[in-house]
């Protein structure tokens, strides 16, 4: 095998390629990239088992082959080159010499064919949204997934596409994100569980531009992305999830219509007073006109009003203010609206189209010393 390619393409593709090249495997060809050249194209593929990427990396191919190439010692290799044509080749006995300018290196290459390729997806319909809708999708919901495994359905989250709105969730047993987005056409009922991991590594590659379009195609126990020349791959988590419908409620007895910005930055200089290990919350007093923020705890004490406009009762609670905080961080509404029904119930954030929808779970702050 021979090839010729720019520093350039070389180094996007391989960061492309390295989000799917596990950590710690007990199969040592996973931790390699597989360089295809052996049709008309080259082709990097990586693949930890849950998730496998194929991306088309530009070049010319003067010798057709193939060959798996530890992904760390390749990747750093081709960081540090100048920017420059970079030429990779192999010989009979699988060694790999990377030329670039003056610079050479020899690498020990792996059998192609010991690589464990990617699932085939039959490709009968696709979904086909902007980059920007899914990127931006992504970015308002990963953060409530769960971090631990204990509940593998909550570290994943549900692609649902019904009545044409596709619509996405994620929970962690403390809140409950929801965006919503009409599609231009209507689909096939859809409802799949799709590993975090998965979905943050996707956000990352993805360009986010809006006329850039991204294909997704649902397999049986697999979901494609295709998009710039890249297909991600991966495994579905298993199960039924979680019927959040029973868990949203239109009944409130106050609404709350806040500046965004003005909260967030209150929440954030009332958390200076918070450990990471001290789980003290925010106690909200909401009365006419006005909401009063006060946190108190070891550090120090804050206490500060900002102007609401209110419907319905007062009321007085409380919340972990880090989860208040991821869901404010994401809104992109300047005001946004409030629905409270009592201190131990949970509180919505939404809009009045309902393209998203964040359900917090108050602290029951009297029990806080």
């Amino acid at each position: 095998m021979k090839i010729i390619c720019s520093k350039t393409d070389l180094s996007k593709s391989i960061n492309i390629s390295l989000k799917a090249v596990p950590n710690k495997t007990t199969m040592p060809i996973l931790e390699c990239i597989l360089v295809d050249a052996s049709a008309n194209q080259i082709k990097f593929v990586s693949n930890d088992m849950e998730l496998g990427i194929e991306t088309i990396v530009e070049g010319t191919i003067e010798e057709r082959g193939i060959i798996a190439l530890d992904a760390k010692i390749f990747s750093e290799i081709i960081r540090k080159l100048p920017d420059s044509q970079v030429t990779i080749q192999t010989d009979d006995s699988q060694n790999v010499t990377i030329t670039c300018e003056k610079a050479k290196f020899n690498i020990p290459g792996k059998p192609g064919e010991d690589f464990t390729y990617l699932p085939v997806i039959e490709k009968d319909e696709s979904l086909t949204i902007s980059q920007f809708t899914l990127k931006e999708m992504i970015r308002q919901t990963i953060f409530s997934i769960a971090v631990n495994e204990n509940n593998k359905m909550m570290t994943g989250e549900l692609f649902e596409i019904k009545n044409g709105i596709l619509k996405i969730v994620s929970l962690d047993g403390h809140r409950i994100s929801i965006r919503n987005v009409q599609l231009k056409k209507q689909y096939q009922d859809k409802k799949v569980i799709v590993p975090g991991k998965t979905l943050s590594e996707i956000s990352k590659i993805l360009s986010g531009e809006v006329d850039d379009q991204v294909s997704i195609f649902f397999g049986q126990n697999h979901i494609l992305f295709e998009f710039d020349k890249t297909m991600v791959v991966s495994r579905l988590i298993e199960g039924e999830y979680f019927k959040i419908d029973q868990m949203l409620s239109s009944d409130h007895e106050t609404m709350v219509s806040i500046n965004r910005k003005e909260f967030l930055d209150c929440i954030d200089r009332a958390s200076l007073f918070i450990r990471e290990s001290d789980k003290r919350p925010i106690i909200i007093q909401i009365t006419e006109g006005s909401m009063e923020l006060k946190i108190n705890s070891a550090m120090g004490s804050m206490d500060e009003q900002i102007d609401i406009e209110k419907e319905g009762k007062d009321i007085l609670i409380g919340f972990n203010p880090k989860f208040l905080m991821d869901a404010l961080k994401v809104i992109d509404d300047e005001v946004i609206h409030i629905y409270l029904v009592n201190p131990k119930a949970p509180c919505f954030i939404r809009d009045e189209e309902r393209q998203y929808t964040y359900l917090i779970l108050p602290v029951n702050f009297n029990q806080i010393g």
